[in-house]
């Protein structure tokens, strides 16, 4: 009997233990195969310095579907894995969240204030549709959060992902993504300084009015410290961790080609938005592609690409007005299916967090790339990713040539789109040599300083300039945000993608390699469960109850083989 109440009172000791260890310790044993309950070693190094209280809003709960139920439910395992530490897990009292449903507001007045209010901060609803008793019921949901530290806010969107998926699939890649998401939002905030990274853009070389590149340029100002180079200046490009080239028009100089290699070659990043070809324009029955030199050749061709002199179409592309006719005395201006506008929406078979789980990039007049044979400076082949591909059915068409309108106008056919895809945009890694190389002889006023190879560095060239121009709304004189379709109104993943590429340039081991986690959709064979749904929904109610009873059963079997004679 004694020996009954000392393991009894040993239980119920061991048990309050636990529960006082659980309010400071934070364990958790992460058995799944993708190992989606642990957080990358970036995001977990961000919140282990974080210098202050983070709070975060989220406005995805109430009554959802099943998959935006499972978003929230990410969304809230995420957010129990942000209030841990690294090492000995424990809590983190430094981030804080709540969860708010907007349809907890019932006065219609207030509720449509919340709306206004949350869109204005940059969180944008989505509507559900449903059949209840034979009607269609509307729902607006906000699959976001609203993330605030010291004062300053910045929205959240959880809903992302490629939008030619099955709603299924895209809800799954936003799954994947809600690590990023939130974590790319808390260093956006809380990030000081001396932690910034400093852009350069390479403004001298193009025509294009900064009000095009406005959207592009405020959203990188926001996480990093952006200064402008001018390449007639005299003297290296020193003191930066990234160069964008934007849309060059006009051919560089030996010694500007110089500056770029040695930049390379010390270990600097760099990103290239390039045209193999030049649009003009003639008159109202088309445009004039002609080559364009930027005298870039030999540079990119050291580093193991070539931006070819033609241009695309591709069967997969945008639409723009056009005058089709006359409707009675007036012109009938309709959309029609533009094939130099592509839409690429092909990574290839990367994993890269570049473009994972990306929407469709639109492109313009893009020109093709080809990869040829590079030599790093260790003796390695410089690695190249294609990250951006025109679809299968496309027509190169050589430059010069005239593209006119009319051909909009045509109803295309599939099977003369036979010169499959093409490379778009690729990244580039390695330890490059430098183009100069046995061309710098001693006396040669470059000889100071000059490396023929030097530390690792990453490269991204796409054929198309146009990516990271965002339109204007002339009436407004404002800028629409880049990626912005103003004729479908649709919103391309442009801006994702440029902001991606900075970020993996800069830092590949960063936040952003939360970006590369993986989870696989695991569907139920629905055929099978509709032959056997009786079977599975007895077996789910009334299994657990047999397992408690067999549990039970068998320790009154023990017990009374210890204490029954």
């Amino acid at each position: 009997m004694k020996s009954s109440l000392l393991r009894t009172l040993t239980i119920i000791a061991a048990l309050v233990v636990v529960n006082v260890l659980s309010a400071f310790v934070f364990f958790r044993l992460d058995l799944t195969q993708e190992k989606r309950f642990t957080l990358s070693e970036a995001t977990q190094r961000l919140l282990a310095n974080l210098p202050d209280d983070v709070h975060i809003d989220v406005y995805l709960t109430g009554d959802l579907p099943p998959g935006f139920k499972r978003l929230e439910n990410a969304v809230r395992e995420t957010l129990d894995g942000f209030q841990a530490r690294r090492g000995l897990a424990i809590a983190n009292r430094k981030i804080t969240y709540r969860f708010i449903n907007p349809d907890d507001v019932t006065n219609t007045d207030e509720k449509n204030k919340l709306i206004d209010k949350l869109q204005q901060k940059g969180l944008l609803p989505t509507n559900l549709y449903a059949s209840e008793g034979g009607k269609r019921t509307e729902k607006l949901v906000f699959p976001g959060a609203i993330v605030s530290y010291k004062g300053r806010e910045t929205p959240v969107q959880f809903l992302k992902g490629n939008k030619t998926a099955t709603a299924e699939e895209q809800l799954n890649q936003s799954y994947e993504g809600v690590e990023f998401q939130l974590a790319s939002a808390i260093q956006k905030l809380t990030q000081t300084k001396e932690d910034r990274k400093r852009v350069g853009l390479l403004y001298s070389h193009t025509n294009v009015p900064p009000s095009r590149f406005s959207d592009l340029l405020a959203s990188v100002q926001q996480q990093y410290d952006l200064f402008f180079i001018d390449m007639a200046k005299p003297g290296p490009i020193t003191g930066l961790d990234l160069v964008i080239v934007p849309k060059p028009d006009s051919a560089f100089s030996e010694e500007e080609t110089f500056k770029l290699d040695q930049f390379v070659v010390n270990g600097g990043r760099a990103l290239f938005f390039v045209d193999g070809q030049r649009v003009d324009s003639v008159n109202n029955q088309g445009t004039y592609a002609q080559p364009l030199s930027l005298n870039l050749d030999d540079l990119f061709f050291r580093w193991g690409v070539r931006v070819n002199r033609d241009v695309v179409k591709d069967y997969y592309c945008a639409a723009i007005p056009l005058n089709v006719g006359n409707l009675g005395d007036k012109p009938n201006i309709q959309l029609v299916p533009w094939r130099f506008y592509p839409l690429l929406n092909n990574f290839g078979t990367s994993a890269n967090p570049v473009v994972r789980n990306l929407d469709a990039v639109l492109g313009k007049f893009v020109s093709t790339l080809d990869t040829v044979r590079a030599m790093g400076g260790d003796g390695r082949l410089i690695q190249k990713t294609p990250l951006l591909l025109t679809s299968a059915y496309t027509k190169i068409l050589k430059t010069p040539a005239l593209i006119s309108y009319n051909e909009a106008r045509q109803q295309p056919d599939p099977s003369t789109y036979t010169d499959g895809a093409h490379i778009i945009g690729c990244l580039l890694e390695g330890k490059f040599q430098s183009l100069f190389a046995n061309r710098i002889f001693p006396g040669d006023p470059r000889a100071s300083g000059f490396k023929s190879e030097g530390a690792a560095s990453r490269i991204l060239i796409c054929s198309d300039g146009d990516l990271i121009i965002n339109d204007v709304d002339y009436k407004r004189n404002a800028p629409y945000p880049l990626g912005f379709d103003r004729y479908t109104r649709n919103t391309y993943a442009n801006k994702d993608f440029a902001l991606n590429a900075i970020d993996y340039l800069i830092d590949p081991n960063g936040v952003i390699a939360a970006r590369s986690r993986s989870v696989t959709l695991r569907p139920l064979d629905k055929i099978r469960v509709d032959a056997n749904r009786t079977g599975l929904q007895l077996l789910n109610l009334l299994g657990p109850l047999a397992l408690v009873g067999l549990i039970g059963f068998v320790w009154q079997v023990v017990r009374r083989s210890q204490y029954g004679r």
